[in-house]
């Protein structure tokens, strides 16, 4: 029986890759403006300086969603194209998974399930920053669906392969 975070994943296998058709810089708009908000107390103590002159590519491959992104001036910018130095690539419901903290990021990377390409350093530099940010800046509602879809999307991850070993 699938639950609501079940039947909501579910419902956004077919309508998230049509995000892909969103145009970029209505893409950026509302990426900008959200990472501004929810990072503004990590950005203000300098934590994503790490970024600072450099250029690090998120590929959402399942979706075909790409961003390039840098730290400039006092916050994040996005660009379509860039000269990366690493880009991290996966599916959607990895990133997921990462952002619920539903699964470790070291696993994620060393089962190949997000990969890191270029700069490894700049990439290690940026997944211990993921990983140490808090769950507490983020507006508590927004945390809570987060967490809610990670865990039907690991749960929906667990039961596959449990069945996979099964057979």
């Amino acid at each position: 029986m699938l639950n609501a975070a079940q039947l909501l994943l579910r419902a956004g296998e077919p309508v998230l890759p049509l995000s892909r058709h969103v145009p970029f810089f209505m893409q950026r708009l509302v990426i900008e403006k959200a990472m501004a908000r929810l990072f503004s107390q990590p950005l203000a103590v300098g934590e994503f300086d790490v970024l600072q002159g450099r250029w690090m590519r998120i590929e959402v491959t399942d979706l075909g969603l790409a961003w390039s992104l840098t730290r400039a001036g006092k916050g994040l910018r996005l660009a379509q194209h860039s000269p990366v130095d690493v880009c991290i690539r996966g599916n959607w419901k990895e990133f997921l998974l990462l952002a619920s903290r539903q699964e470790d990021p070291d696993t994620l990377f060393f089962r190949r399930r997000l990969i890191i390409e270029g700069d490894t350093d700049l990439g290690l530099a940026i997944k211990n920053l993921v990983d140490s940010l808090d769950s507490d800046l983020m507006p508590p509602r927004l945390w809570q669906l987060i967490g809610w879809l990670g865990a039907a999307a690991k749960a929906e991850q667990d039961g596959l392969h449990t069945s996979v070993s099964r057979a």
